[in-house]
């Protein structure tokens, strides 16, 4: 069985599955990976959550604020060996839960045209593919993405 528990950017199991993500990218990233590293620090994480299957860390995924009312989903990874068991999909769930816990709206994300599963697994979870935005408005190998998590009034 495998269980969900929220967390923050200094748990261990965290810090060491995002040092595996990283490696991940490297290579799927080749030369534009700096680019995207200088993006994905994790000091300052404060909503981190991490995966579990017989107490082994299996996965984690993050989200931090990006603008009033909208969040950013980051550093989503699951290991090979536990991947298409569906532990991604209750990451993002998890993620999606806490962020209008906390306030959020809006979720967004970006990911690359080189990893083709994180595009199936957030069109699946309902994302949309929305203008890139930011720091990755001209980038043309980044897909970013969005959902509504919560209801959210203007005020009139």
């Amino acid at each position: 069985m495998v269980t969900v528990t929220r967390t923050d950017s200094s748990n261990k199991d965290f810090v060491e599955l995002v040092r595996l993500l990283d490696a991940d990218l490297s290579i799927r990233d080749g030369e534009d990976h700096s680019f995207y590293a200088q993006f994905n620090k994790i000091d300052m994480i404060k909503h981190a959550v991490v995966a579990y299957q017989q107490e082994q860390a299996v996965g984690c995924g993050a989200v931090k604020a990006y603008a009033e009312g909208t969040g950013e989903v980051k550093r989503m990874y699951v290991r090979p060996a536990f991947r298409g068991k569906g532990i991604a999909g209750k990451i993002l769930s998890e993620l999606e839960k806490w962020a209008a816990e906390i306030g959020f709206h809006t979720l967004i994300l970006e990911t690359g045209k080189a990893q083709p599963e994180a595009i199936r697994l957030y069109t699946k979870s309902d994302y949309q593919i929305m203008p890139n935005y930011g720091q990755y408005e001209n980038v043309e190998n980044s897909v970013c993405m969005k959902k509504v998590v919560a209801d959210h009034k203007v005020d009139a």
